[in-house]
């Protein structure tokens, strides 16, 4: 028998008493009022999981809202063109997210006629939904019996059952899935999902839990071998590379040249500084900036042409210049965006 089995018959509370403990505390001290909790609208949750996918929830809520006043209902978002939907999500990053609501839209409002199903296996037909939205949308929209997992749920799962292996490896993901599956309740699955994100967020954290405040810490595994600073285990640290980048600034008194980027390379369909291998002979050094993303570091430096005539001709047939004034109005990636509010006041 597997540690995992060991500390789950022998430390754990019965699928009942542990979901109706998790249920009666989200009730006194979960999060309750959630922009997309109030009208538990099935659009508002399917916009609400997209955003908070890799995004922490005080970062999404204003976001949230601006999307609702642009894109009050899915018909709405599903007959916007791609480069709508990619400026008003600008500024929450990983523009995948964007897409894949947009398809999931379209879809939607081409197969169901602009609803939603309850069902997990249906929702997980739609482009850009996996198991944990499909049973996110079902629990929190619907109020049905669903399992899900995310990152919040997996470190609770690990400590309270003391999972030993890591959890994003094929074996804890197969064991947390069977164990969502078995303890998720049948009536009020809604409050039990969210009691799970919220301890999670709020009282099981990655570093620093607090452990004293938690309805399950008379039976988690971790809490009572004093393991908790040991659970979940973590993956062998990877070194993150750093790739140089070289991107071209030509700007003038009424805007700067930009190019729209094409879909196979970073920052896909987002409008960007052009981008070149080496930095033109006659280019002096502007600024600079970097970037992390999920596999590299971006260490990026910032040429200043004078005019896109000084660019080869395969860069400069696809420039277009775009006012200042209008810039707010276009989808551009989030370090780009930062470095273009820093420099605007002083173009060059």
């Amino acid at each position: 028998m597997n540690k995992a089995s060991k500390s789950l018959s022998t430390t754990a509370l019965p699928p009942s008493e542990f979901n109706q403990t998790v249920i009666r505390w989200q009730s006194e001290h979960g999060r309750n009022e959630l922009p997309w909790q109030l009208e538990q609208d099935p659009y508002h949750v399917l916009v609400s999981e997209f955003m908070l996918q890799q995004t922490q929830v005080a970062t999404v809520i204003p976001y949230f809202s601006r999307w609702l006043h642009h894109f009050p209902t899915l018909a709405t978002l599903a007959s916007a063109s791609e480069d709508e939907v990619l400026t008003q999500w600008q500024g929450l990053g990983f523009y995948r997210r964007a897409r894949n609501l947009h398809k999931a839209a379209q879809y939607l409002q081409e197969t169901y006629q602009g609803q939603i199903p309850a069902q997990p296996q249906l929702l997980q037909e739609v482009p850009g939904i996996g198991p944990y939205t499909a049973g996110a949308i079902t629990a929190f929209a619907f109020n049905q019996p669903a399992a899900l997992v995310d990152g919040n749920v997996k470190r609770v799962f690990c400590r309270y059952f003391g999972i030993e292996q890591v959890p994003t490896s094929t074996a804890a993901d197969k064991l947390i899935w069977q164990l969502a599956e078995n303890y998720y309740p049948e009536q009020d699955n809604r409050s039990y999902a969210q009691g799970l994100l919220d301890l999670g967020a709020t009282i099981c954290t990655p570093r620093k839990p607090n452990c004293i405040n938690c309805p399950l810490r008379a039976s988690c595994y971790a809490y009572q071998q004093q393991r908790v600073d040991n659970l979940p285990t973590k993956p062998p640290r990877k070194t993150t590379p750093t790739r140089p980048g070289h991107f071209i600034w030509i700007s003038n008194a009424e805007g700067i040249f930009l190019t729209q980027r094409s879909g196979d390379v970073i920052w896909p369909r987002l409008w960007s500084f052009p981008e070149v291998t080496e930095p033109p002979l006659q280019a002096a050094l502007h600024g600079h900036f970097k970037h992390t993303f999920s596999h590299y570091r971006l260490a990026a430096q910032v040429w200043q042409l004078a005019h896109p005539n000084q660019l080869a001709e395969t860069l400069s047939t696809g420039l277009e210049l775009i006012s200042w004034q209008q810039l707010k109005n276009i989808a551009l990636p989030t370090p780009i965006k930062r470095y273009l509010d820093k420099h605007q006041q002083n173009p060059g």
